[in-house]
């Protein structure tokens, strides 16, 4: 009987988020690769969405994008809402994953690279800049003042996370790779969004190619989804938690840091998440509905 050529779904998103986090540790620029640190063996990785900074990166980009008339009010809309869904059922539905997947094919397909860096920077500082929460990028100078390199761990774009990374003075950014031919955006990504369990591979990639100490190491999310990656290291803290990790956190006796304000902490988990989510595939959506609005 001829064997059956089936092949477990959970195996494939498996190898799609290894090779997703190897593309990602082998794309992490590091600015400190000329010299020592002074503790070079322990480094801190923060997520971006609702830990370093209010609302999802690439929501804030795709309302510059707007702005610039790359589409419609209407797909915005859309945006939104896909972001709040995809947040809310979690990354553990395939179809989910697979919906974000391909919107973020659609946001990069034939695009320069250049184009996008040139334009992330500009977003940045017209809008991102005023969203960083100061008690987060607090935490993280207190890494690089211990002589620690600090990591970004996002399912953004690399070219975004770099640009953040780049503002804010730390190393350097681990994100979505997307393929690229002669700098265009193939419409490709190099494995999976850099989201859940990828993020875990990515940062264990890294520490390997680094000669990083994870038991030494920290890791701050919000997310209950990044729970691979705060399990890896010795100092995992949850950043402006949502309810799962809050408690998950407290179970586990990890450090808790809120810098949201009383109400609205309270009813963060669906306010916030409608208004600006933290999946970054569920944002990219806005480009590929105009397609299908037209």
């Amino acid at each position: 009987m001829e064997q059956s050529r089936h092949v477990d779904p959970s195996a494939r998103l498996r190898a799609r988020s290894v090779l997703a986090g190897e593309a990602a540790a082998s794309a992490a620029e590091v600015e400190a690769s000329l010299t020592v640190p002074p503790d070079a063996t322990a480094a801190a990785f923060f997520d971006v969405d609702n830990t370093l900074m209010q609302g999802a990166s690439l929501f804030h980009l795709a309302r510059g994008l707007h702005r610039r008339q790359f589409f419609t009010t209407r797909d915005i809309a859309q945006a939104a809402w896909d972001q709040a869904y995809f947040r809310l059922i979690g990354v553990e539905d395939p179809d989910a994953v697979a919906h974000a997947r391909e919107s973020m094919l659609s946001f990069t397909a034939g695009h320069r690279v250049e184009d996008l860096e040139s334009l992330s920077e500009e977003i940045f500082d017209e809008t991102m800049s005023s969203r960083i929460w100061p008690g987060t990028r607090a935490l993280a100078q207190l890494h690089l003042d211990q002589g620690q390199r600090v990591w970004l761990v996002t399912a953004a774009p690399v070219e975004i996370a770099r640009i953040i990374a780049h503002r804010l003075g730390l190393t350097g950014a681990l994100g979505t790779v997307a393929e690229s031919v002669d700098g265009v955006y193939t419409g490709r990504l190099v494995g999976d969004l850099l989201h859940g369990p990828a993020k875990a591979f990515a940062v264990q990639s890294l520490a390997e190619r680094e000669g990083l100490d994870l038991s030494r190491c920290a890791a701050y999310s919000d997310s209950f989804n990044d729970l691979p990656m705060l399990q890896l290291v010795g100092e995992p803290c949850a950043i402006n938690p949502d309810g799962r990790l809050r408690h998950y956190a407290r179970q586990h006796g990890w450090r808790v840091r809120d810098y949201r304000s009383g109400r609205k902490a309270a009813r963060f988990g669906l306010v916030a998440a409608a208004a600006s989510g933290a999946a970054a595939g569920g944002v990219a959506a806005a480009l590929s509905l105009r397609r299908k609005v037209r």
